[in-house]
Parts: structure tokens; sequence; C-alpha cells
């Protein structure tokens, strides 16, 4: 008996499925209006974080306009846009991770720790003075705690703060 598997035009034997976020997207859709001040929205392909919002009045045809000002979470470049209030805007997936810095190499490297105890070293220190500060305190002797926020396969460290140092 023949394998009726064996001239499938859609099976190559290699099923490598090469994703780790379970299919999430990297953005989503959302109304305009419904849009917040501290929220995260993409103004012209950059992940940003709202700064200001204002709406202007109904016009002659009839749809409010909402300005918004934001800022690059990773350049700290300041973008506009205005958009009607009932159109869909894009909205980036943020991740916020908090790790323990373990090290920093030669080339500005960092190892990183996470609480399930993963490490990584793929990310390097932040340019000016975060990563001035971080090398600094590290060079110190201080255990700290790094945030790195991660949004369109960009990731960057954006905070430092000394290990056990309460939230403020």
């Amino acid at each position: 008996m023949a394998d009726t598997h064996a001239g499938d035009a859609f099976d190559d034997g290699n099923e490598d499925f090469q994703t780790g976020d379970a299919g999430a997207s990297n953005t989503y859709p959302q109304q305009c209006s419904a849009l917040r001040k501290s929220g995260y929205v993409l103004i012209k392909g950059r992940p940003c974080k709202i700064m200001e919002m204002s709406t202007s009045k109904t016009g002659k045809h009839g749809h409010a306009k909402i300005n918004m000002v934001g800022i690059d979470i990773f350049t700290g470049k300041k973008y506009e846009d205005i958009c009607p209030s009932t159109h869909n805007m894009e909205v980036p997936n943020v991740k916020r991770t908090e790790y323990t810095l373990m090290d920093i190499d030669n080339e500005g490297y960092v190892s990183l720790m996470d609480d399930s105890s993963d490490t990584r070293s793929d990310l390097k220190l932040p340019e000016g003075e975060l990563g001035q500060e971080i090398r600094t305190r590290f060079d110190n002797g201080d255990a700290l705690k790094l945030t790195v926020l991660k949004a369109l396969g960009e990731e960057a460290i954006i905070v430092c703060k000394l290990e056990n140092e309460p939230k403020k």
C-alpha cells in the first residue's frame, strides 16, 4: 500500500515555525477618539507616547479632528498628526520588561537577567546620559535594574534604578 502523503503539494516535511509571540501582531487598530494622553500610537510609522491631544470642532463635513503630539519612545523625536476622530489609528504593542544588570562588556553590550533567570546579551548601552549613568553606577558596584521597552521589533533600555529602590 502506497503512502498517500508522499506527493502532497503542501507538505515538504519541514515544519519550521519561527514565531515565539503566539502570532501577536506588532500593532492593533484603535479609534482616534478612544486614544488617551500618555497612551501609545503610531505616528508616521514610529511608536510614540502621546504627550498632547486636542480636538477641533466638527466642520462643514461633520468630522471632529484630533490633533496629537507624540514623542518617539526610542529616539525622543517629536511627531505630530491630525486624524478625524472616527478614523482608526494603529497602536503599537509596547512591552516593558525589567532586568537585573549582570555585566557590561568592552563594546557596550549589557548582560541582563529577567525574573525567571533567563539571560540575554544582545542589547547595547543607550547613547548619552543614561548610558553613562548606567556604566558609572555599575562600575561603582551598584546593583541595578534596567527597564527595556520593546515595540515593532525595536528594543531599548529606557530606565535605570537601584535593585531594591521602591517604584516611584
